[in-house]
């Protein structure tokens, strides 16, 4: 059974850093699509980044790129969202999603297979 748990959230001063992570169980890390999406109340659930499983190609969207990274550890089965110099507009609860895709896309509705929320408040 696939499962995604994801931590890792808080609260942080705008300038400031968190680290997601999101285990995996009932899979191995290299045979998915990756991805961590983010909403925020009363908008749609959106793509941050996404990462190739496979061979590790990472896309990410504009409002994060050269802010966020995400990796993974294949040890741990685990992937992390590394997101640095934090914005008030980053706030919302992040998800990590996984599914079998052919490339790595920043929608969410091709993935199936969904963790629960992790809340991240970033303070001006």
């Amino acid at each position: 059974e696939v499962q995604l748990q994801a931590s890792g959230g808080g609260e942080v001063q705008a300038g400031g850093s968190l680290r997601l992570s999101c285990e995996a169980s009932g899979f191995a890390l290299d045979s998915f699509i990756l991805g961590w999406f983010r909403q925020a109340p009363g908008k749609e659930r959106e793509g941050v980044s996404c990462m190739d499983g496979y061979d590790g190609k990472t896309l990410y969207a504009d409002s994060v790129k050269g802010r966020f990274t995400i990796f993974k550890d294949n040890a741990e089965n685990t992937v992390h969202l590394q997101m640095n110099n934090l914005k008030p507009e980053d706030t919302a609860t992040y998800y990590c999603a996984a599914d079998r895709l052919l490339f790595c896309l920043l929608s969410p509705s091709p993935y199936d297979y969904w963790g629960q929320g992790t809340q991240v408040t970033v303070s001006s």
